[in-house]
């Protein structure tokens, strides 16, 4: 049993942690308490329990700074999303994590062991891209079987792995396995790049933005059959994307990435509904922003007082209050709320299964999202004057200027 733990503890250690191991002829007990330096011992669970973790990650291409101090855990068996606007960072955070960047400075720890100056061949991952890169004169079956084949692995291994795999993927081997990759859609292209990627199992697989070329309706499909395999596997996943309706479907926890730096992480609930920043805020779906003034009876406004569940220690500064616009209730009904004011519709925009009405209060525009089958709908003209209100709690956050 001590062996055991030993050896545990053992794989959890890198020397680039300044953790000595001293050799001994002792075993068990004994050597297990001649390891010295070890300064948190809570690290060592970190390690065994996260596949990836980024330490103070910093790279710079010429006075770009794309990562700025980067700290990240990434968990086993987590379908982990890097999430921002182009330009933020977060493919080359991914390309350092594959080894096709090298940072500036700090650490990288794939599966408990220190990466950081390892090529991406001695790393275990697989990778995705948007553009497959699938061999065009190859037969599906062996373009996923290319990197078994490298590996010389054996025929009937090869052959069971790769069947395996486009059974997981949803291909009937014997409708796909002898197809070439331009006798495919676009969707079962990208299921063919990921049985490729995955048939060699991976520790973490590796996306990067891969359904950024396909259609809306096959995007919508692939994202749950994505989660589908991604759960099927256990795999660790971590795709980037800048489409946040990607992120919010298919993610366990979103890393939200802004000029380099990690503004949040957390799950889609969390990132939604507790919003640390105002740019989280603004870029995980919509939000209406109003400025004002925190007081002793709550925010002052241009549209009046606004009543919030906490101003975390705010009083005499500027803020931000954000309100989601499915949020905001319209109609009668907003009349007596604890922030209710009336304004007027300037538009209304059908949208299926929603209406998104714009009202305007005293110069500032609010976006209001209700179902089309809402009592009001019919009521809501343009032109016409309205109520519209929430409750205390019910904002997203507020900001400090």
């Amino acid at each position: 049993m001590y062996d055991l733990i030993t050896s545990h503890l053992l794989r959890a250690l890198e020397p680039s942690q300044h953790y000595l191991y001293k050799k001994s002829k002792y075993k068990g007990s004994r050597l297990i308490s001649e390891m010295e330096m070890i300064e948190k011992t809570d690290y060592i669970a970190s390690k065994v329990e996260n596949m990836v973790i980024l330490r103070d990650i910093v790279k710079k291409f010429g006075k770009v700074v794309a990562s700025d101090h980067v700290n990240m855990e990434i968990k086993r068996n987590e379908f982990f999303s890097l999430l921002g606007p182009s330009g933020s960072g977060k493919t080359t955070l991914l390309r350092i994590i594959a080894g096709l960047e090298k940072p500036d400075s700090g650490i990288v720890i794939l599966d408990g062991r220190d990466v950081t100056n390892l090529p991406p061949y001695k790393r275990n991952i697989g990778m995705v891209f948007q553009h497959l890169a699938l061999f065009p004169h190859m037969t599906v079956y062996d373009n996923i079987a290319y990197g078994l084949k490298i590996r010389k692995l054996s025929n009937s291994e090869v052959k069971k792995r790769v069947y395996d795999m486009l059974e997981l993927v949803k291909m009937p081997p014997e409708i796909f396995a002898n197809r070439k990759p331009g006798q495919l859609s676009g969707g079962q292209q990208q299921r063919v790049a990921i049985a490729r990627a995955l048939v060699t199992e991976p520790a973490v697989l590796l996306l990067d933005e891969p359904l950024g070329a396909l259609d809306l309706k096959i995007r919508q499909h692939m994202m749950l059959e994505l989660k589908r395999i991604q759960r099927t596997v256990g795999t660790t996943f971590i795709y980037v994307t800048h489409d946040q309706g990607e992120a919010l479907v298919m993610s366990d926890r979103i890393a939200v990435i802004r000029e380099g730096r990690v503004e949040q992480v957390g799950t889609p609930s969390e990132v939604y509904e507790k919003p640390k920043t105002k740019f989280v805020a603004s870029f995980i779906g919509e939000a209406n922003f109003i400025d004002g003034i925190v007081k002793e009876e709550g925010i002052s406004t241009s549209i009046g007082p606004i009543k919030v569940s906490r101003t975390h220690n705010l009083l005499g500064k500027r803020v931000v209050v954000s309100i989601r616009p499915e949020r905001i209730r319209i109609g009668e009904e907003a009349r007596f709320l604890e922030n209710s004011y009336e304004g007027k519709i300037r538009e209304v925009v059908y949208k299926g299964d929603t209406l998104i009405v714009m009202v305007t209060l005293d110069g500032i525009g609010l976006k209001v999202s209700i179902p089309s089958t809402h009592p009001e709908s019919r009521r809501l003209d343009i032109n016409t004057r309205t109520w519209v209100g929430w409750n205390a709690g019910d904002e997203a956050g507020v900001f400090e200027v």
